[in-house]
């Protein structure tokens, strides 16, 4: 009778020791590729960053930053990333150069769009025949202006001149310019939060604004070494974000000083206001599925790539996609009341 006490007292210490929330001793590394003054990614990033969300599903992050789409993909053929976060059209051009990456999920809706200055003559897009128009080449802001100049009637190989500008450097040229004039570019292409803020301080006016589908791309050889990996990275990823959602002003302050952005709140919540995951009150509300529609819609965008010369291989993005992963999160996640409490914050030592 002693032993079989004994025996119970032992499973029932053991059943506490494995249901804790301590993380686990052995964490598998993985190193994440974010766009640095990209929102609403950036405060999930920082959010991974400054939460255990990773550790508790036994993994050890690494934030790697870049300034858009393109570099990203540099980041991610070089094998400097395992995971990485980037909009519909860099995923396809990444796809098209072979490389041997998966989408796991979405990531968030975001803003794209045109805009000259805000006394400028240019009316429409069609005003914008003969007209110089930087861009981030390769970032899907680009795809989502050249198809809307194209909609408007121009030949956007013929009618535009486009010139490649880092995201980052569009602040300087608006500030450099006139109410009426941005020197040699007469009208920018990019993405929020620049676009929320060039908007809220009446600095540029809209020509036309679109929504992009984001995504969270995988390595495959990352998943061959781990193989339950992407489960844990989409479930941290759902924690993150679901902490984000209820934490905002926490979450915007830890982006805000990693990418050295200097604005208030407004912009982040205009930005924000087009993913409805940030309104999630509960773990089940953070809803990460590509639906047939949003498929479409990336197809479109690794079509545009490749008609109009932008990479050399036509990509079909259903055969580069894998929600076994996040089945298996959403899974794992309802298999017990989730407790949102379980997420802290670390301690920083920076």
């Amino acid at each position: 009778m002693r032993f079989r006490r004994y025996l119970n007292s032992g499973g029932l210490l053991l059943l506490t020791l494995l249901s804790c929330d301590k993380p686990p001793v052995n964490l598998t590394p993985i190193r994440i590729g974010w766009q640095v003054t990209w929102a609403t990614q950036g405060q999930i990033a920082q959010t991974m960053k400054h939460t255990n969300v990773l550790t508790k599903n036994g993994l050890e992050g690494t934030l790697v930053g870049v300034s858009y789409g393109a570099p990203l993909n540099e980041a991610a053929l070089a094998g400097n990333v395992d995971v990485i976060f980037t909009a519909d059209q860099p995923a396809a051009a990444l796809l098209a150069r072979g490389a041997n990456w998966v989408i796991i999920g979405r990531l968030m809706f975001n803003r794209v769009a045109t805009y000259v200055p805000p006394e400028s003559s240019i009316r429409t897009l069609a005003d914008l025949r003969g007209k110089r128009i930087a861009m981030p080449f390769g970032a899907a802001a680009q795809r989502v202006a050249l198809k809307a100049i194209a909609d408007a009637g121009l030949d956007p190989t013929k009618d535009i001149t486009s010139i490649n500008l880092d995201i980052t450097e569009q602040a300087g040229i608006v500030q450099r310019g006139t109410p009426s004039s941005w020197g040699d570019v007469d009208a920018l292409v990019g993405f929020d939060p620049t676009v929320a803020i060039l908007e809220l301080n009446k600095s540029a006016r809209m020509l036309h604004i679109g929504l992009v589908t984001s995504v969270i791309v995988m390595s495959r050889d990352f998943i061959t070494a781990h193989p339950d990996a992407p489960v844990s990275f989409l479930m941290s990823f759902k924690e993150a974000v679901l902490y984000y959602a209820t934490h905002t002003d926490q979450a915007n302050e830890w982006f805000l000083k990693a990418s050295q952005l200097v604005f208030d709140d407004s912009v982040l919540s205009l930005a924000a206001s087009v993913e409805p995951n940030v309104r999630a009150k509960t773990i089940r509300g953070v809803n990460l599925t590509l639906t047939e529609e949003l498929i479409t819609g990336m197809q479109e965008a690794a079509d545009f790539i490749f008609d109009n010369g932008l990479v050399k291989r036509r990509v079909q993005v259903a055969d580069h996609i894998d929600q076994s992963f996040l089945e298996k999160a959403n899974g794992r996640l309802a298999e017990s009341e989730y407790n949102p409490k379980t997420v802290q914050v670390k301690e920083q030592h920076e």
